[in-house]
């Protein structure tokens, strides 16, 4: 009797999935409603195959209660399944944070979104790997001093005098101008820049003097797309 009332529910079960508007109300389409049923179908049959032989009651309730268990949390991943993507996503992106994903037919550069808020970007100024924060809110590119130093800029011969806001107060920085600045596939040369006094910036600033030069650039839920 237990098999048969079993059956019964699953029967009822596929008939709901098979039909097209039960599909839409859990968000899936014709095309993901079908590979449901198919996954549901095999697990019918490992299911089913614990009645083919006889079995006291408790035990066959419990292998019952587990195969339910096992569904469940199959159909909750395959639900879940793009916000799992995305939080992949943001852990690769904090193990190599910077790293692109590149297009080169769209001519694009993609970035993921860190779990503190930021777009961290791998760079390469003037031949060095540069690691930098995307940042619209500043008017130029900025470098640290070491970045500027790793890059090959006279930082002892600037001149300190242009006032600049940073997350440690007021400072100074010194117009300079970058031969070349490459973000994934893209890259720009002569590009106005500035470079902070020893101490007054923790990481390197991606601003408006690059973006400006880009076809364009979005976030786009938890990523940032640089267009060339």
């Amino acid at each position: 009797m237990l098999f048969i009332g079993v059956a019964l529910v699953v029967a009822i079960g596929l008939a709901l999935l098979i039909s097209a508007d039960a599909g839409s109300i859990v968000g899936l389409d014709p095309s993901d409603t079908a590979r449901l049923v198919a996954g549901l179908a095999i697990l019918i049959l490992v299911a089913g195959s614990m009645f083919t032989r006889r079995q006291r009651l408790g035990e066959m309730l419990g292998n019952l209660v587990l195969w339910v268990g096992i569904f469940g949390l199959a159909v909750g991943i395959y639900s879940f399944r793009h916000d799992l993507g995305s939080f992949g996503t943001r852990v690769l992106a904090e193990l190599t944070p910077g790293v692109a994903v590149v297009d080169v037919e769209s001519g694009t550069a993609t970035f993921q979104r860190s779990f503190g808020g930021s777009f961290r970007i791998g760079a390469n100024v003037n031949g060095h790997e540069t690691r930098m924060i995307f940042d619209t809110g500043a008017s130029a590119v900025v470098l640290t001093q070491d970045d500027a130093r790793a890059a090959g800029l006279p930082v002892d011969r600037l001149d300190y005098v242009v006032p600049v806001k940073t997350a440690n107060g007021t400072g100074r920085a010194a117009l300079t101008l970058i031969d070349s600045i490459s973000v994934g596939d893209i890259t720009r040369h002569d590009i106005r820049a500035y470079v902070s006094e020893a101490g007054a910036l923790e990481t390197s600033l991606l601003g408006m003097t690059f973006l400006e030069t880009l076809h364009s650039y979005a976030v786009q839920q938890d990523a940032l797309v640089l267009t060339d």
